[in-house]
Protein backbone atom coordinates (compact mmCIF):
# COMPACT_ATOMS: atom_id res chain seq x y z
CA UNK A 1 0.00 0.00 0.00
CA UNK A 2 1.44 3.35 -0.96
CA UNK A 3 1.29 6.39 1.31
CA UNK A 4 -1.02 8.07 -1.20
CA UNK A 5 -3.38 5.06 -1.15
CA UNK A 6 -3.30 5.04 2.66
CA UNK A 7 -4.22 8.73 2.85
CA UNK A 8 -7.21 8.24 0.57
CA UNK A 9 -8.58 5.32 2.60
CA UNK A 10 -8.03 6.56 6.16
CA UNK A 11 -11.00 8.18 7.92
CA UNK A 12 -10.21 8.18 11.64
CA UNK A 13 -12.73 8.93 14.36
CA UNK A 14 -12.38 10.52 17.77
CA UNK A 15 -13.56 8.38 20.68
CA UNK A 16 -13.88 9.19 24.38
CA UNK A 17 -12.26 6.39 26.36
CA UNK A 18 -12.60 5.74 30.09
CA UNK A 19 -9.58 4.88 32.20
CA UNK A 20 -8.52 1.28 31.45
CA UNK A 21 -6.39 -0.93 33.73
CA UNK A 22 -4.24 -3.53 32.00
CA UNK A 23 -1.68 -6.27 32.58
CA UNK A 24 1.60 -5.77 30.72
CA UNK A 25 5.18 -6.69 30.06
CA UNK A 26 7.65 -4.04 28.89
CA UNK A 27 10.52 -4.27 26.45
CA UNK A 28 13.11 -2.02 24.83
CA UNK A 29 13.21 -2.92 21.12
CA UNK A 30 13.92 -1.68 17.61
CA UNK A 31 11.52 -1.72 14.67
CA UNK A 32 13.04 -5.07 13.69
CA UNK A 33 12.60 -6.65 17.14
CA UNK A 34 9.09 -5.48 18.14
CA UNK A 35 7.97 -9.10 17.84
CA UNK A 36 9.98 -10.07 20.92
CA UNK A 37 7.50 -8.14 23.07
CA UNK A 38 4.41 -8.91 20.96
CA UNK A 39 5.11 -12.66 21.28
CA UNK A 40 4.71 -12.39 25.06
CA UNK A 41 0.93 -11.89 24.85
CA UNK A 42 0.30 -15.64 25.47
CA UNK A 43 2.31 -15.32 28.70
CA UNK A 44 0.00 -12.51 29.84
CA UNK A 45 -3.09 -14.53 28.92
CA UNK A 46 -1.73 -17.59 30.79
CA UNK A 47 -1.14 -15.45 33.89
CA UNK A 48 -4.76 -14.28 33.80
CA UNK A 49 -6.10 -17.78 33.10
CA UNK A 50 -4.17 -19.16 36.09
CA UNK A 51 -6.07 -16.69 38.27
CA UNK A 52 -9.42 -17.35 36.57
CA UNK A 53 -9.54 -13.80 35.16
CA UNK A 54 -11.04 -12.96 31.77
CA UNK A 55 -9.47 -10.19 29.67
CA UNK A 56 -11.61 -7.05 29.32
CA UNK A 57 -10.59 -6.53 25.67
CA UNK A 58 -8.21 -7.38 22.86
CA UNK A 59 -4.41 -7.55 23.28
CA UNK A 60 -2.45 -4.44 22.33
CA UNK A 61 0.98 -2.94 22.00
CA UNK A 62 1.45 0.36 23.81
CA UNK A 63 4.23 2.56 22.49
CA UNK A 64 5.56 4.51 25.48
CA UNK A 65 8.78 6.03 24.11
CA UNK A 66 9.61 6.23 20.42
CA UNK A 67 12.85 7.01 18.65
CA UNK A 68 11.99 5.21 15.39
CA UNK A 69 15.57 4.94 14.22
CA UNK A 70 17.14 3.87 17.51
CA UNK A 71 14.85 2.35 20.14
CA UNK A 72 11.27 1.96 21.27
CA UNK A 73 9.94 1.29 24.75
CA UNK A 74 6.77 -0.73 24.30
CA UNK A 75 4.41 -2.87 26.32
CA UNK A 76 2.36 -5.87 25.33
CA UNK A 77 -0.87 -5.46 27.27
CA UNK A 78 -4.22 -7.06 28.05
CA UNK A 79 -7.14 -4.86 29.24
CA UNK A 80 -8.58 -5.76 32.65
CA UNK A 81 -11.72 -5.00 34.63
CA UNK A 82 -9.46 -4.27 37.64
CA UNK A 83 -5.75 -4.60 38.46
CA UNK A 84 -4.52 -8.11 39.31
CA UNK A 85 -1.65 -9.49 41.41
CA UNK A 86 1.56 -9.76 39.37
CA UNK A 87 5.05 -11.18 39.68
CA UNK A 88 8.33 -11.09 37.83
CA UNK A 89 8.33 -8.86 34.76
CA UNK A 90 4.54 -8.59 34.63
CA UNK A 91 2.95 -5.41 35.96
CA UNK A 92 -0.37 -3.59 35.98
CA UNK A 93 -0.83 -0.08 34.70
CA UNK A 94 -3.65 2.17 33.50
CA UNK A 95 -4.41 3.78 30.15
CA UNK A 96 -5.49 7.34 30.84
CA UNK A 97 -9.04 8.38 30.09
CA UNK A 98 -9.36 10.88 27.29
CA UNK A 99 -10.07 11.50 23.65
CA UNK A 100 -8.36 9.08 21.27
CA UNK A 101 -8.06 9.30 17.49
CA UNK A 102 -8.76 5.78 16.24
CA UNK A 103 -8.72 3.97 12.93
CA UNK A 104 -9.22 0.29 12.16
CA UNK A 105 -7.14 -1.19 9.35
CA UNK A 106 -7.24 -4.63 7.72
CA UNK A 107 -3.95 -5.66 6.17
CA UNK A 108 -0.35 -6.64 6.57
CA UNK A 109 1.91 -5.18 9.29
CA UNK A 110 4.21 -3.74 6.61
CA UNK A 111 1.34 -1.43 5.63
CA UNK A 112 0.96 0.03 9.13
CA UNK A 113 3.52 2.83 8.73
CA UNK A 114 1.76 4.52 5.76
CA UNK A 115 -1.60 4.16 7.53
CA UNK A 116 -0.19 5.76 10.69
CA UNK A 117 1.27 8.53 8.52
CA UNK A 118 -2.18 9.12 7.03
CA UNK A 119 -3.70 9.29 10.54
CA UNK A 120 -1.10 11.92 11.50
CA UNK A 121 -1.88 13.92 8.34
CA UNK A 122 -5.63 13.73 9.09
CA UNK A 123 -5.04 15.05 12.63
CA UNK A 124 -2.68 17.80 11.45
CA UNK A 125 -5.29 19.01 8.94
CA UNK A 126 -7.71 19.41 11.87
CA UNK A 127 -5.15 21.09 14.17
CA UNK A 128 -5.32 18.25 16.68
CA UNK A 129 -2.45 17.85 19.16
CA UNK A 130 -1.19 14.51 20.47
CA UNK A 131 -0.48 13.63 24.10
CA UNK A 132 3.27 13.44 23.42
CA UNK A 133 6.34 15.22 24.79
CA UNK A 134 10.05 15.13 24.02
CA UNK A 135 12.13 12.94 26.31
CA UNK A 136 15.77 11.94 26.68
CA UNK A 137 15.21 8.64 24.85
CA UNK A 138 12.64 9.85 22.29
CA UNK A 139 9.01 10.96 22.10
CA UNK A 140 7.09 10.07 25.28
CA UNK A 141 3.49 9.18 24.44
CA UNK A 142 0.60 9.35 26.89
CA UNK A 143 -1.40 6.87 24.83
CA UNK A 144 -0.36 5.29 21.54
CA UNK A 145 -1.61 1.80 20.82
CA UNK A 146 -2.05 -0.82 18.16
CA UNK A 147 -4.79 -3.24 19.16
CA UNK A 148 -4.93 -6.63 17.44
CA UNK A 149 -8.64 -7.27 16.94
CA UNK A 150 -8.38 -10.40 14.76
CA UNK A 151 -6.09 -12.29 12.45
CA UNK A 152 -2.38 -12.78 12.96
CA UNK A 153 0.77 -10.81 12.19
CA UNK A 154 2.32 -14.02 10.83
CA UNK A 155 1.10 -16.99 8.83
CA UNK A 156 -1.85 -17.40 6.48
CA UNK A 157 -4.06 -14.84 8.28
CA UNK A 158 -1.57 -11.96 7.78
CA UNK A 159 -3.61 -10.31 5.00
CA UNK A 160 -6.69 -10.35 7.25
CA UNK A 161 -4.94 -8.88 10.30
CA UNK A 162 -7.35 -6.33 11.79
CA UNK A 163 -5.58 -3.65 13.81
CA UNK A 164 -7.12 -0.68 15.58
CA UNK A 165 -4.74 2.24 16.02
CA UNK A 166 -5.41 4.63 18.91
CA UNK A 167 -3.59 7.87 19.69
CA UNK A 168 -4.49 9.95 22.76
CA UNK A 169 -5.09 13.64 22.13
CA UNK A 170 -3.64 16.30 24.41
CA UNK A 171 -6.10 17.66 26.98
Amino acid sequence: MSEQAAESTVEPTIEDWPEQPYLAVTGIVTLETIGTVARRVPELLAHLAAQGIEPAGAPFLRYRVIDMFRRLEIEAGIPLAAPVPTDGELHCDVLSAGRYVTHTFVGRPEDHIPVIGAIFTWAEERNLAWDVAPGEEGEVWGGRLSIELSGSAVGPEVNALTTKFAFRLAD
